[in-house]
């Protein structure tokens, strides 16, 4: 089943919430954002993840708890469909995550039933993907391409939000965490690149890689990947 969204309403909403860009209202405005997502989309919850000053994906906002453990799942695994649109800048939806075999760790590490169908595009901010913003559904969905559109709408409104932030400087650690993610993502993807014709791996499965060799080494991801593209070799590696 799939739900055709209302220019009007969505345009409605859309220039509501384009009044709600102070900076100094951040989180208010990103809990605005994603309550306006699910009641314009008819969803189940929604959510927000951003990158920090490593260049990995956090929790930022989420609608209500089965949200929140939806994101929790993705980033513990570093698997689902939310992650994958950060990775590779583009949206990416899964009609059911359990008949979906892309990510059989993050619906293990899920285990409930209160999630189907999942809907995420990235956010971006000066024109790099820094964080995803996402809706579910507790049952199967056939994501529209208007459903698609919207939330993409939707993302750049997230993404006017932190930047009127930044550009104010009203939160020095937000302006800091997203200034490195901005600063890091060319040499994190030519990172991944590396790996994935390295080892001959997924873009998804590289991220991973690279996030885990980052983590294991107490380390930030740009800097490992920029270690990375120097010596051929990842921290352990010989």
């Amino acid at each position: 089943m799939t739900t055709e969204i209302d220019p009007a309403a969505l345009g409605a909403s859309l220039r509501r919430l384009q009044k709600q860009r102070e900076p100094a209202v951040l989180e208010q405005s990103l809990e605005q954002l994603v309550t306006a997502c699910v009641e314009l989309f008819g969803m189940g919850g929604s959510g927000v993840m951003l990158a920090d000053e490593g260049g990995d994906l956090r929790y930022a906002v989420a609608t209500d708890p089965t949200s929140q453990e939806l994101e929790d799942a993705q980033l513990d695994t570093g698997q689902g469909p939310c992650v994958d649109t950060y990775v590779n800048d583009e949206p990416v939806a899964s009609a059911d995550i359990y008949t979906d075999d892309r990510w059989p760790k993050f619906v293990e590490r899920l285990d409930q039933k209160g999630v189907r169908g999942v809907l995420g595009v990235p956010i971006r901010l000066a024109g790099v993907a820094v964080g995803s913003l996402d809706v579910f559904r507790d049952e199967r969905r056939d994501w529209s391409t208007s459903e698609r559109d919207a939330l993409t709408r939707y993302a750049e409104i997230g993404g006017a939000l932190l930047t009127a932030a930044v550009t104010a400087e009203q939160s020095s650690e937000l302006a800091t965490q997203l200034s490195y993610a901005i600063e890091h993502r060319a040499p994190i993807e030519r990172g991944v690149g590396y790996l994935m014709a390295r080892d001959r791996i997924g873009q998804n499965d590289a991220f991973n890689r690279l996030r885990t060799a980052a983590r294991s080494s107490r380390r930030k991801i740009g800097d490992v990947a920029r270690d990375l593209l120097c010596t051929g070799r990842l921290p352990g590696e010989r």
